[in-house]
């Protein structure tokens, strides 16, 4: 546990599945970790991004307005910000662990990196990006394979420290 008793990325993780990815437990541990959450609204949502080291020092947090078109939209906007941030502050080869409040992009992002493997990895999985998130879905692709490694776990929203900093941030613009 973290300071505060909040936990870290880096413990969230490591409590957290990873769907479509079964790996042993020295291979779970990352250089850094991502929790990214989008939010939706008529009145405009928002987008949070928090990163922080394996040590549980922070790199960077963001609460960003936006405006999507539905929730999973916001979601992918939201891994495609943070993948983006990270990637300007981290070396190429880092192994990174995502965190995700949204079965579907934790799976497709998964299954992308399973993709890689080459083809003598046949993936059972299907990737179904939802047709509204424009070209985020390439940029998240091209961000996840521009990484060392990239592993997606899977948390719940109340335990989503990016999940206020998405849903208020009007209130949470000061972190920026």
């Amino acid at each position: 546990m973290a300071a505060y008793g909040r936990p870290s990325l880096r413990d969230l993780f490591d409590e957290s599945p990873t769907p479509h990815i079964a790996h042993p437990p020295r291979t779970h541990h990352r250089d850094f970790y991502l929790a990214t959450d989008g939010s939706f609204r008529d009145s405009g949502g928002g987008l949070g991004v928090v990163i922080e080291t394996r040590d549980g020092e922070r790199v960077a947090r963001l609460s960003v307005p936006n405006q999507a078109p539905d929730n999973n939209v916001a979601e992918y906007r939201a891994l495609h910000l943070g993948l983006d941030v990270l990637a300007a502050r981290t070396p190429a080869d880092a192994r990174v662990g995502v965190l995700l409040d949204h079965d579907q992009l934790a799976g497709n992002v998964n299954a992308s990196v399973l993709a890689t493997e080459g083809p003598r990895y046949d993936s059972p999985h299907d990737v179904a990006v939802p047709g509204e998130t424009g070209l985020h879905w390439r940029g998240i692709r091209a961000r996840i394979h521009g990484f060392g490694q990239v592993r997606a776990a899977r948390i719940a929203s109340d335990r989503n420290p990016a999940h206020p900093l998405a849903n208020a941030p009007d209130q949470y613009a000061h972190v920026n």
